[in-house]
Parts: C-alpha cells; sequence; structure tokens
C-alpha cells in the first residue's frame, strides 16, 4: 500500500489554517506536498508576503514537495471572457464549477492560450521567489485532455486528476483513489467522511492520495477524520507524488 499526502490552497489567505494543518500532518510523522496558489482569488499574491514564502522555502529544504496548483484557484464569472480554443461549455461548466467545486476549477475553464500564459506566470513567479516546482496539480482536479500535452512539452512529471495520477513528460498514468474532505455543507462533510472512511480500503489495490485542504482544520468533526486519516496510511506514506507511478 503506497499512501500520498498533500495540503492544497497553500496561501497567505489561509496562512494560521496552514499551520494547525502542518501539525497534525507532523504528529502522523509525514511530509505532505505543498500545493502553492500564487495568488489565491486574485486577493493574496505570494510576492507581497515575503514572510510566508520564507516559510514554503524553509519547508521545501526540510523534503516537503511543492507543485503549482492554479494560478487563481478561481473560474471567471458565468459568460465571462472568450469561448472557444478548448473552453469548456454549458454541461461540462456547470459540472465542473458547481459539482465538483464552488466555482474554483480554475484550469477548467481556460482557453489553451489561457492555460499556457498562467503556467508560464507561475513559474516565473516561483523561480524569482526562489521555490522549486516538482508537479502541477489543477484545481479541483478538473483540466481538459489537452492539457496533458501542454503539461508533458513544458517537462512537468507530475499532474493528477479524480481518478489517476500522471507523468506527463514520459506519458505514464495510474489509477489513484483520491480521500479528501469537503465542507461546503454538512451534507457534504458527512458525505465524504462516509467516502473516506470506505474508500481507503482501496488503498490495498491501488495507490491513494490523501488530499488536505486548510479549510478542513475549520470543523472538529474533520480534524479528527484527519487524524484517522493519517494514522491509517502510517507506515505507507510516498515520499513523492511520482512513487505513485513506481
Amino acid at each position: 500500500m503506497r499512501v500520498h499526502v498533500s495540503l492544497h490552497d497553500v496561501s497567505p489567505a489561509f496562512a494560521p489554517e496552514l499551520e494547525q494543518m502542518l501539525a497534525l500532518t507532523r504528529e502522523a510523522d509525514v511530509r505532505p506536498a505543498l500545493l502553492v496558489v500564487p495568488d489565491f482569488h486574485g486577493g493574496a499574491p505570494l510576492a507581497r508576503h515575503p514572510d510566508f514564502v520564507e516559510r514554503l522555502r524553509r519547508l521545501q529544504e526540510e523534503g516537503h514537495e511543492i507543485y503549482l496548483h492554479g494560478f487563481f484557484h478561481r473560474a471567471r464569472p458565468t459568460g465571462d471572457g472568450p469561448s472557444g480554443d478548448g473552453r469548456p461549455r454549458g454541461l461540462r461548466r456547470v459540472f465542473a464549477q458547481r459539482v465538483v467545486s464552488g466555482g474554483e476549477a480554475e484550469f477548467s475553464d481556460v482557453t489553451r492560450a489561457e492555460a499556457l500564459s498562467r503556467l508560464e506566470e507561475g513559474e516565473r513567479l516561483f523561480r524569482d521567489l526562489g521555490l522549486r516546482i516538482t508537479g502541477f496539480i489543477p484545481p479541483a482536479w478538473s483540466m481538459p485532455p489537452w492539457l496533458l500535452g501542454v503539461l508533458a512539452a513544458r517537462g512537468y512529471g507530475f499532474t493528477e486528476d479524480h481518478l489517476r495520477v500522471y507523468d506527463p513528460a514520459h506519458g505514464r498514468t495510474r489509477a489513484s483513489v483520491v480521500l479528501n474532505y469537503a465542507s461546503r455543507s454538512t451534507a457534504r462533510m458527512l458525505s465524504t467522511v462516509a467516502w473516506c472512511r470506505a474508500a481507503k480500503h482501496a488503498g490495498a489495490v491501488l495507490p491513494a492520495r490523501i488530499a488536505l485542504h486548510p479549510k478542513d482544520t475549520r470543523h472538529p468533526l474533520l480534524v479528527a477524520e484527519t487524524r484517522r486519516l493519517l494514522a491509517w496510511g502510517r507506515g505507507h506514506f510516498a515520499p513523492t507524488g511520482s512513487a505513485l507511478l513506481a
């Protein structure tokens, strides 16, 4: 059994919650990958928070991988922006933005040109800030199929969606089960708790991904469930995301 742990939505917008989540992962003796958002919802640019960036550098030196996690982690308003060139419409967009996420499936809602521009800008920003990128994860795990080719051309060795992990640069992929909690409503919270309790047993045959979110720390139930889930994975943690492809 292999279990990879990641911490999503890493941004100055959630600095206190991120420290709480890091404390939980330290209890389980695991260094989660950090999915860093360059400018969360357009209101938390990394470059304006040097202390937070320095914290990320120290965490990377301690062994935490850093993945680029979109750019804004927010989709454009309905009907706004250009159409075509790979941008979804209709039911595909409704599913990505209302069912899978609360309007945060950023890379499910971009054209090819926009995707390339945001990747380039994110990469340049991370270089300027002294952060090494070891993968790209689209917000809400939602991306059009053509994005894999874009990532491959840019040399990315790891990405993932709801069902699989990928090495775009070498054309490798593997099925994987995702274990994460949603807190947008009580019904979603309880249903995801039930899912994680049941689906973790698939880890006996598939690599598992535990995806933690800073907002989970605001709910005592999810804090308790996170502790249980990390305790279940202890002793089987994969040191890197790409290890799930081995």
